[in-house]
């Protein structure tokens, strides 16, 4: 049957895709429908119509999913900011870690068995609201001419009046009420996007988690000329950069924990939220936060006694969930498996938050990243903290490294640097470039730590490492963002060995005299053998736990389960047969 647009149907959603949209089928065409959850029944509209697909709007909803919730937030619908906030936390983290495995999967071409083996359970939140330590709000007018904040609604710039954001600090809707007062009261007007008019163009709130400090920055579109800027620091401007402007400041340090006001010059036509100009109007000109080292082996992941403190100024990229932040780090630190001697790269470092969680355990860090500003925090975060072995280099990672690594070649260098023990990569959402990839691969680390935001570019980035020689060990996801589609992967690589399912055999082990490798076989010697003899893939998990119903040694640099309810796949019967007919082959019982 074909289906047009303005048709209405009836269906089942039966799976979700990577946007979060619910995906049925009436009479075997497929429909993608926003905010229906897994396990819907509903009544949707088409809105775009394809031969074999269509777009639909959720009309309503007939029969609600055991899966579906009453979301927190009255205007989820329309801002698109959350989601999946009408799907149980539960099933949201189940979502992300089917993301990241499929993307594994289909664009990275790995067999579905060898990511499920190595697949740790995702980290998720203890409280998945309000966790936000960073909010830019965009200021506007309504139809009737009152200046308003909130969000922009989905792929519009037309702003949803909203002050309590369900994901932002609880401080944000006093501090956006106190702005919004202050401007009605002294007639402050808001910047128009279509006339390029108007003062107050955004607001930017960030907290401190661990410290409590707040900062509020002001970005407004105004020609400043002829005016004395005194330098960074705790010094005060005292131009008039708003009328009347020490009523706002005197509303907003009432607010408790209120730390540092200032204001951001953006004067352009751009979508570009910040200016590059900081003007610090009453505090000081940075906030303060810590970010705490976990143990990632125990339950609840507690701290060790580790810890980092870091200022953040207006432009600083720091991590908007501190509390998923630590957790995230602290995967990277142990899948890196410093011992106090190794040598490592960190990629794309930002303010050097995983670089000195490194250093901390390592011989030496080099990070690069190509913010300027980014570097300058990094070094002063780094004295902060008393780190001196933590070296940092201002330039695109796709740059400075091929460029250290040619450089170090010519001059026939000795410098440890050259083939470091670990490589740390976290990129921006487009992945690692190819340059940087292909360099990688030239210094041969040991180890390579991929921390990712998307995991489909992450699927294309490991298939060029693994393609190179690297073999994925483990792969964890950590929901960064509860409520939203987004998640964040932590993958560790190592150098791999030769694997039975890249290498066609073209000869016979019935040809081979192996009486000299009696009970000495390899992992892939035995996966080659049962692949041979029964057509069955097995892998080194299902050998590992054989072995070890056996009572023999798996060997030290096999990682088992550290406990027996980790929940990992089981080898079935029929393998477990197939694997004690290779270990009896090879005389190994």
């Amino acid at each position: 049957m074909e289906y047009k647009k303005n048709d209405r149907v009836t269906l089942t959603i039966e799976d979700m895709g990577s946007d979060g949209e619910g995906i049925g089928k009436v009479d075997g065409f497929t429909l993608f429908i926003k905010d229906a959850v897994i396990g819907d029944q509903v009544e949707a509209k088409i809105i775009k119509s394809k031969k074999h697909y269509a777009y639909a709007r959720l009309e309503k909803v007939l029969q609600p999913s055991p899966f579906r919730v009453e979301p927190k937030c009255a205007y989820h619908r329309q801002c698109g900011g959350c989601q999946l906030q009408a799907l149980s936390y539960s099933e949201q983290l189940h979502f992300k870690e089917q993301k990241i495995r499929n993307n594994l999967i289909r664009i990275g071409g790995f067999d579905a068995e060898y990511i499920d083996e190595r697949m740790q359970p995702i980290v998720g939140m203890e409280e998945p609201f309000h966790y936000r330590n960073k909010a830019q709000y965009p200021i506007g007018t309504d139809r009737d001419g009152n200046v308003i904040t909130g969000f922009y609604a989905g792929r519009t710039h037309t702003i949803i009046a909203n002050t309590d954001c369900a994901l932002g600090a609880s401080e944000n809707q006093q501090i956006l009420e106190t702005i919004l007062s202050y401007m009605r009261k002294n007639k402050v007007t808001a910047y128009d996007e279509v006339t390029g008019k108007g003062l107050v163009r955004h607001v930017l709130i960030r907290k401190g988690f661990t410290s409590g400090q707040l900062m509020v920055c002001l970005v407004i579109n105004k020609k400043m000329t002829k005016m004395s800027y005194p330098t960074a620091g705790v010094q005060k401007n005292t131009n008039e950069f708003l009328p009347n402007q020490g009523e706002l400041l005197a509303a907003l340090a009432k607010i408790q924990g209120m730390t540092s006001v200032s204001v951001s010059i953006n004067a352009e036509k751009t979508n570009v939220i910040m200016g590059t100009m900081i003007h610090n109007l009453w505090g000081e000109s940075t906030i303060e936060d810590t970010i705490h080292v976990r143990d990632m082996q125990k339950e609840n992941y507690p701290y060790t006694g580790d810890a980092l403190t870091f200022k953040i100024s207006p432009l600083s990229f720091y991590q908007v969930n501190p509390i998923q932040t630590e957790k995230l780090y602290s995967l990277a630190l142990e899948y890196a498996g410093l011992t106090g001697k190794e040598t490592v790269w960190d990629l794309y470092c930002g303010i050097g938050t995983i670089s000195l969680f490194l250093a901390g355990k390592a011989k030496k860090v080099c990070g690069v990243e190509i913010i300027p500003q980014a570097i300058d925090d990094a070094r002063e975060n780094a004295k902060r903290n008393h780190i001196e072995n933590a070296e940092f280099f201002v330039g695109k990672a796709e740059e400075v490294l091929p460029e250290f690594y040619e450089k170090a070649m010519k001059e026939v260098s000795s410098d440890e640097m050259l083939h470091p023990d670990v490589i740390v990569v976290d990129p921006p959402r487009k992945g690692c470039d190819d340059a940087c990839l292909n360099t990688m691969l030239r210094m041969q680390p040991e180890r390579i730590v991929y921390v990712s935001c998307d995991s489909a570019t992450l699927a294309r980035d490991l298939k060029i490492l693994c393609d190179g020689g690297y073999e994925i060990r483990k792969v964890r996801g950590v929901d960064q963002f509860g409520m939203t589609v987004h998640v964040e992967t932590v993958v560790l690589l190592s150098k791999g060995m030769v694997d039975s399912r890249k290498v066609k055999v073209d000869f016979s082990l019935e040809d081979m005299d192996l009486s000299e490798f009696k009970g000495k076989a390899t992992y892939e010697q035995i996966k080659a053998y049962v692949l041979e003899q029964t057509g069955l893939k097995v892998s080194s998990l299902y050998i590992a736990q054989i072995k070890k119903k056996c009572g023999l040694d798996v060997g030290e640099n096999f990682n088992l389960a550290k406990s027996e309810n980790t929940r990992q796949p089981q080898c079935t019967p029929e393998k477990e047969d197939a694997i004690m007919q290779a270990f009896k082959h090879f005389g190994i019982v």
